[in-house]
């Protein structure tokens, strides 16, 4: 079984920064590491994720140039740097374990995500 926390989350204000960070502990082998996020009302969706193996990395086109995923393996945890942020950005993100990519289907662990607010 695999435990995931996230932290960092926030109230941030237009064009603001914040880090996310995921723990990961537990001792099942995970492919990679995903971030996601969810606003009221809407669906799950990826925002970024990376490989354990070779940490190549994906991200979702709205967050592109704005968001860096990055991962310490002596700490176990995964960031999210989080730059230029806007209203939209606006959700809970959960980081989640599982195959990668930016489905949430194609992941089986997931955090209890922290709340992220963009406003003025």
């Amino acid at each position: 079984q695999l435990k995931l926390v996230e932290s960092g989350g926030g109230l941030v204000e237009p064009g603001g920064s914040l880090r996310l960070s995921c723990a990961v502990s537990g001792g099942v082998h995970y492919p990679a590491i995903g971030w996601f996020r969810q606003a009221p009302g809407k669906e799950r969706v990826g925002v970024s994720s990376i490989s354990i193996n070779d940490e190549s990395q994906v991200y979702e086109d709205s967050v592109l140039d704005r968001f860096t995923i990055s991962r310490d393996s002596t700490k176990n945890t995964v960031y999210l740097q989080m730059n230029w942020l806007k209203p939209e950005d606006t959700a809970v993100y959960y980081c989640a374990a599982g195959i990668g990519g930016l489905m949430p289907i194609a992941y089986d662990y997931w955090g209890q995500g922290t709340q992220v607010t963009v406003s003025s």
